[in-house]
């Protein structure tokens, strides 16, 4: 089985449409896929209603949160997407993103940058606003050559001279609140240097005391070395390891199934999860 727990739509950041990325997610032979749009679930339906036929859903979302003042996302798995209390901080994410865009834009005209919010929001479509969206413009204007540029020191990295910060969730109460909704939680990219500060191992340490299911281990953003360390880590706190491309379409160059979780890892996190079930595809045929 290839299995990829950790992909976008245009329900968020990505710029596949949840019915192409389960086609594309089919086309390129994978058995199993997570859809984890950041703060939203707008397109599980949409992505249900397409799903090819041998192919399995895992519906999910990637929560933002923040740790003594370090961003870091959350991968939440089948939980119940109806549970009142974690729906309501999923909303409050969402509706400081627009004005955190608009801050983010604004820090950007006066760093000279010739960047337009109108610009921003026709990239963003229906999907949530976010720094990928202004990276994307960033792109288009010569500014950085690609997205991934974008995020540092100089222009959006957490810290930049064009961040602003937007409503986040601890991660503690992310943990619980997944937990109470029936899901399993995994921390993305954990030592993903690249995007800026990291939180230190103690912090694993202590959400995998409160309840952290796992660590996102085979990621793109992590060397080997820097993989082998998790392992250990994970080994150590008896945290599951997953592994995933974080796949955003055509925005980034990584590709779907890049990096994959073990079956035996994904069967674990079907059986501790009760808020949702995997979706089996009947949605129509599977690409040959």
């Amino acid at each position: 089985m290839r299995i990829d727990l950790h992909t976008h739509s245009t329900a968020s950041d990505g710029t596949d449409t949840p019915a192409e990325l389960v086609r594309n997610a089919a086309a390129a032979g994978l058995d199993v896929i997570a859809l984890t749009d950041h703060d939203t679930v707008r397109g599980h339906a949409e992505a249900v209603a397409a799903l090819p036929d041998g192919l399995t859903l895992v519906t999910g979302a990637e929560l933002s949160c923040r740790l003594d003042g370090v961003g870091l996302h959350m991968l939440a798995y089948l939980f119940d997407p109806a549970e009142p209390e974690l729906a309501r901080e999923r909303e409050l994410v969402r509706d400081d993103r627009v004005p955190r865009a608009r801050t983010m834009v604004r820090k950007l005209q006066e760093l000279g940058v010739p960047v337009e919010w109108e610009r921003v929001a026709a990239i963003a479509g229906d999907g949530s606003v976010g720094r990928p969206h202004i990276a994307t413009a960033l792109v288009e204007l010569g500014v950085v050559e690609t997205v991934s540029d974008a995020f540092t020191p100089e222009w959006l990295a957490d810290g930049g001279r064009a961040y602003a910060e937007k409503h986040e969730l601890d991660p503690f109460e992310a943990v619980r609140l997944v937990k109470a909704a029936g899901g399993v939680t995994v921390f993305a990219h954990p030592a993903a240097v690249k995007r800026g500060r990291v939180v230190p191992e103690s912090s694993i340490a202590r959400l995998a005391a409160a309840g952290l299911d796992g660590i996102e281990v085979d990621h793109t953003d992590h060397d080997e070395p820097t993989r082998a360390r998790l392992r250990g880590l994970a080994r150590d706190l008896g945290l599951l390891t997953t592994g995933s491309s974080d796949y955003h379409g055509s925005r980034k160059t990584v590709v779907l199934g890049e990096c994959v979780t073990d079956p035996e890892i994904y069967g674990e996190i079907t059986r501790r999860a009760t808020g949702a079930f995997p979706v089996p595809g009947a949605g129509g045929p599977r690409p040959a």
